[in-house]
């Protein structure tokens, strides 16, 4: 799909979020009628742009979000986004009074932490609050039941407080042996059993659990990865009860072509050489842009055909190798589609070494993202040019000697 796109550089990421819309809508078909979807959107959604993909996932059935931090929850209450938010990481007590005000939901691991929020709060200020257990995954929440109890009785005597919900996160759930997953959902079940009275949102599966899983469903779910159409693990990909559909795509435009002679070299450090006589074409995306060195030999689509990346990836730029001369100007895709050759998000994490999860998030705010709304480009999105000059001049004062 060509579009008229307000950007100045010939490199761009496409969002499918007719793709996202319809991954939710199988994810809601999947699991019982009675538990709530959470939609993750932290770290701009994976990459994915938070606003939009937040309507979207919404639109398409998930009934509140969930952040890392409270930046992020205020970032979508700016976007005029009026669902539930639940931060999952750590919030400072002392910033808890616009969670308040902003009907932000915050997780709560140590008694400590309410003890100071407490003395941020007014006596007609209101503050939702899930409790994070750890169960086995070793980062943040209460461990023992003395540790939950303290936390609950706190929250119940404090009417500034009122929990909202109690959750934990799986450390293996996207491993098919489930012995671990099993432990810990049997210390999870065994907090539950403490709580005086149990909230309205019990949690603990994230995209894999959620997707493999039954007995770990509760009454609300988180999921993450599998709304952008990757899935959690290559080892459960043959376990998916159903498709999922890629979101993101990147796409660039050949900006220069070139025929050279055996034995020229390309790039820095000179490390690849033309066997023979060789259409060289150079493309405006390097590593500044998350397209990573480490890519130097991987394949992009050009026409439909896989061409490989040669010489080192270039801050700004690479260059590829042509199977014959091609036009500037000519669409080049590093992840998705080109008639029937495709290039995954999971190729790219594999040449990496790494997972599925880190490749959208690093491709940068430099790389505008075009939305795809009923198979129609709707929305650009630039941060480049997303901010005013005029609002950064009282900063631009001379520094004192």
């Amino acid at each position: 799909m060509e579009t008229q796109t307000q950007f100045f550089r010939d490199t761009w990421a496409e969002i499918n979020l007719d793709h996202l819309y319809e991954n939710v809508k199988n994810i809601k078909g999947h699991i019982p009628d009675d538990v709530n979807v959470f939609a993750v959107v932290k770290a701009n959604a994976y990459g994915h742009g938070d606003v939009q993909t937040s309507l979207t996932a919404l639109a398409a059935g998930a009934h509140g979000l969930a952040v890392a931090f409270l930046d992020e929850a205020i970032s979508l209450r700016r976007g005029g986004i009026s669902a539930p938010i639940l931060v999952l990481g750590a919030t400072r007590p002392k910033d808890v009074k616009i969670a308040s005000q902003l009907d932000i939901s915050l997780t709560v691991f140590h008694k400590e932490w309410l003890e100071e929020a407490e003395r941020q709060l007014s006596k007609e200020d209101h503050l939702n609050l899930h409790i994070k257990c750890d169960t086995g995954m070793g980062r943040i929440g209460v461990r023992t039941a003395e540790e939950l109890k303290g936390v609950e009785e706190y929250i119940c005597f404090h009417p500034q407080f009122k929990l909202e919900g109690i959750f934990t996160h799986f450390a293996t759930a996207d491993e098919l042996n489930d012995d671990y997953l099993d432990e810990q959902l049997r210390r999870f079940e065994y907090m539950l059993e403490q709580l005086e009275s149990l909230p309205a949102y019990i949690h603990s599966s994230n995209s894999a659990a959620t997707l493999r899983k039954t007995n770990t469903l509760f009454n609300a779910v988180r999921v993450g990865i599998a709304i952008y159409g990757l899935t959690p693990s290559l080892e459960m990909k043959p376990e998916l009860p159903f498709p999922l559909k890629e979101v993101f795509s990147l796409h660039s435009r050949l900006i220069h072509t070139k025929e050279l002679a055996a034995g020229e070299k390309v790039s820095y450090g000179a490390t690849y050489e033309t066997g023979e006589s060789e259409w060289i074409g150079t493309i405006p995306i390097g590593y500044a842009d998350g397209w990573l060195r480490k890519l130097q030999g991987q394949a992009v689509l050009v026409d439909g055909e896989r061409v490989p990346i040669v010489g080192r990836i270039c801050m700004d730029q690479c260059m590829i190798r042509l199977p014959e001369s091609r036009s500037i100007g000519t669409r080049v895709t590093l992840i998705g589609k080109q008639d029937e050759a495709s290039i995954t998000m999971d190729e790219i994490a594999q040449k990496l070494d790494t997972i599925n999860y880190e490749i959208p998030c690093i491709i940068s705010t430099r790389v505008p993202r075009i939305y795809i709304r009923n198979g129609e480009a709707t929305e650009v999105s630039n941060k480049l040019l997303s901010t005013g000059i005029p609002s950064h001049q009282e900063n631009n004062d001379p520094f004192d000697e």
